[in-house]
C-alpha cells in the first residue's frame, strides 16, 4: 500500500536524484516511468493499493508533527501508512530513505524496510 502523495513525492525523488547527478537522465526516466505503471496497476496486473488522503489521515499527521518531528508530508506519509496497518494489521512494513521517517515508524510499530544494518544505522 502506498499514501496518494506517493504520485507526487516518489517521481520528486527520482528526479532529485537526477539533478544532483546521482541517475542520468535515462535511470530517472526509466524509474520514473515503472513507478507510474506500478502506481497505476498496469504492470502485468501488479499495482499498488493506494490510501487515500482523507481528514482523519491529516489530522492524524498534524498530531505526528511534533512528535516525530516531520515534515508536513512525511507527516502524511506516516499517518496513511498508519492508516494502512490499522485496516490491514498485516501490512506492518515501512519502506522510506528519509532518516526522520525511518526514525519515526517504528515507534509506531513499523518494521523497516530495508531493516537496519550495522553498516546503515
Amino acid at each position: 500500500m502506498v499514501s496518494q502523495l506517493a504520485r507526487v513525492e516518489v517521481p520528486s525523488t527520482i528526479w532529485r536524484k537526477h539533478r544532483l547527478g546521482e541517475l542520468s537522465a535515462a535511470d530517472a526516466t526509466l524509474l520514473a516511468a515503472a513507478f507510474e505503471a506500478d502506481y497505476a496497476g498496469t504492470t502485468a496486473g501488479l499495482g499498488y493499493a493506494v490510501v487515500l488522503v482523507t481528514q482523519a489521515i491529516v489530522e492524524v499527521a498534524a498530531r505526528y508533527i511534533p512528535v516525530h518531528r516531520l515534515r508536513a508530508f512525511d507527516a502524511l506519509q506516516l499517518a496513511s501508512a498508519t492508516a494502512a496497518m490499522s485496516a490491514v494489521p498485516e501490512c506492518r512494513t515501512f519502506a522510506a530513505s528519509d532518516r526522520s521517517l525511518r526514525s519515526a515508524a517504528p515507534a509506531e510499530g513499523f518494521l523497516l524496510f530495508p531493516a537496519e544494518t550495522a553498516e546503515s544505522g
